[in-house]
């Protein structure tokens, strides 16, 4: 029997049939109204919705500042109430009907291009100092340019926050994961037809060469096993349609359905750039936020466009993410005082912990000229594997990942006189609970001047996260001289082989490293005590009222594995927190 026998598919809330509605019973519900039911679409159906005029509003109930991953979930909750009103302040413009974002299969070619912020990265002394990290500028927010690799949460990832973080019980994996089945994405394991004989090459190579098991639904491994004990490698769960390759992004699984259901109350400004955060200083009180000071129309996220101020009855919700979330928060005074005052900011609220523990996904890449270009695909990154290097150790989650590309993967490796063969194979091994921790700080006090993001790659003292990248070239090595897989190879193009020996693989691992594009826990939820945490445990920004922060920058650390599902799951919970705050008042 497979080892994966023992792991069901778990049960996929958005995989009812046209004509159903999804709706789960033992999801957590709302306080107040009832849960909303999404109508399911045929396989290949999209939703045809016109892009909503600019609304004429300038007051609303909750300001939600980012239509991305988390505010596509805020939003859409918010909004169940019929009296509540939500408006979604979103810099780029809406993904209805832009099939360059709904293909799943164009995502590498939206990085860089004009739905991309493209912000670079400061010289890394240790690292690639040449990185740009991609941030979406489009509705759904990274949901719509990414991958679409969807893992639930490893427990002990959430038990951590809980416990050793000081987020405490409301963040532990008791109360985190049940909403996993509240979530309204079409995930499920990269579908047979899509799965190309070079990538099934790999996985049985992979099993073969390190004695990992080949697991057949990596969410209901982690699920039911609590973690990945012996590792796995197999075909990763994506959210996307299968029959059309139509992404089910936060905004295709949150927004579209209602849109138009709800256009008295959800509101969407798009092609609007948030700038600054308005207080109300009636009565002394400097810290109350009640709006968002914007400029609308092209041009607007490099200062064009109209000047107006969006003002919220209730609060503002801050879900523009790990960057630009503490980026809006200092510009508005929100943050280490000595710092802002430095760049002439009125410091309002003197938080330390705005900007800093940025944590990340960082990965190397070993390459190797193909035979062939990839046949069937779904995004030429389908499958992948988990290594747990201590199995002498209590903690089940791995501590080595790899993605298997099928394409040139050569950005980073030209740089260095390395070729770029026609047809390649690599292999990225990342870290997933990389020791190193970076900070975002402004560059100027111009809302308009990108954030400086330094993520201090490879500066933790013990070297751990070099180490773990030098093995991972060497098992990857293994593998590739493993049938079947080694059949389909051929030369080593990077690193060589030359590269060798421990030493040269360490500096040809980090000069040429890359990012899973995870950045995170910039503006993390604490204890009241830790003098670093920049939100309390219901996402309120700390000294502040009527703010909260809700994206992967509130993450005390990065969760082991890709965090998009995490990032819904933690607003899923927000926006019960929210409506909690709200309906006891």
């Amino acid at each position: 029997m497979s080892p994966t026998a023992l792991y069901p598919p778990l049960p996929n809330p958005a995989a009812a049939t046209h004509g159903q509605t999804v709706t789960d019973p033992n999801a957590p519900s709302s306080p107040g109204v009832a849960k909303t039911q999404y109508p399911a679409k045929a396989p290949g159906e999209r939703v045809d919705l016109p892009t909503p005029s600019q609304p004429r509003e300038t007051e609303f109930d909750y300001l939600v500042v980012g239509g991305g991953t988390s505010g596509s979930v805020i939003a859409a909750r918010l909004s169940e109430d019929p009296n509540i009103s939500v408006a979604v302040i979103e810099g780029g413009p809406s993904d209805v009907g832009l099939d360059s974002v709904l293909n799943l299969k164009n995502w590498i070619n939206l990085l860089g291009g004009e739905l991309d912020y493209d912000y670079p990265t400061v010289e890394q002394p240790r690292g690639n100092s040449h990185i740009r990290h991609s941030r979406a500028r489009v509705l759904g927010g990274c949901s719509s340019h990414n991958t679409l690799i969807s893992f639930r949460p490893f427990p002990q990832d959430l038990d951590s926050w809980a416990s050793i973080h000081g987020a405490g019980k409301g963040w532990s994996s008791h109360t985190i994961q049940p909403y996993g089945s509240r979530l309204l994405l079409r995930t499920a394991p990269v579908h047979p037809k899509d799965r190309n004989a070079t990538a099934k090459a790999w996985v049985e190579s992979s099993s073969k060469a390190l004695g990992v098991p080949v697991i057949q639904d990596f969410n209901a491994a982690i699920a039911y096993h609590g973690g990945l004990p012996d590792g796995g490698v197999g075909f990763f769960p994506v959210s996307y349609d299968p029959n059309g390759f139509e992404r089910s992004s936060a905004s295709v699984a949150y927004l579209h359905p209602i849109m138009k259901k709800r256009e008295e109350n959800l509101k969407f400004f798009f092609e609007t750039w948030a700038y600054g955060l308005e207080f109300s200083d009636e009565g002394g009180d400097a810290t109350k936020v009640v709006g968002v000071k914007v400029k609308i129309g092209n041009g607007s996220t490099s200062g064009g466009g109209e000047d107006k101020v969006l003002r919220a009855r209730k609060e503002v919700i801050l879900c523009a993410g790990a960057f630009d979330s503490p980026k809006l928060l200092m510009l508005s005074g929100i943050g280490p005082k000595a710092e802002l005052e430095k760049l002439g900011i009125k410091s309002r609220v003197n938080l330390p912990g705005v900007g800093e523990n940025m944590q990340d996904h960082p990965e190397s890449i070993i390459m190797w000229r193909a035979k062939s270009s990839p046949k069937e695909t779904v995004m030429t990154s389908d499958a992948g594997l988990f290594v747990r290097l201590d199995k002498s150790s209590e903690d089940p989650r791995p501590n080595l990942m790899y993605h298997i590309y099928q394409i040139p993967f050569t950005d980073n490796t030209e740089r260095y006189g390395y070729e770029k063969p026609e047809h390649a194979v690599c292999m990225t091994p990342n870290i997933p609970r990389s020791l190193a921790r970076g900070k975002v700080s402004l560059a100027s006090s111009n809302p308009f001047d990108k954030p400086l993001l330094d993520f201090r790659y490879f500066t933790d003292p013990s070297g751990y996260d070099s180490s773990i990248l030098v093995q991972g070239i060497k098992l990857a090595r293994q593998i590739a001289q493993t049938p079947p897989f080694s059949n389909h190879i051929l030369d080593e193009i990077a690193p060589g082989p030359n590269v060798r020996t421990d030493e040269q693989l360490d500096e040809y691992a980090r000069k040429v490293h890359h990012t899973v594009y995870h950045p995170s826990c910039t503006t993390k939820i604490g204890a009241d005590d830790d003098p670093m945490a920049v939100c309390d445990k219901r996402c309120r920004v700390r000294g502040t009222k009527g703010l909260r922060v809700v994206d992967a920058g509130v993450f005390p650390t990065l969760t082991t594995v890709n965090p998009m599902i995490t990032i819904l799951m933690v607003a899923e919970r927000a926006s019960d927190l929210i409506k909690e705050d709200l309906y006891k008042d």
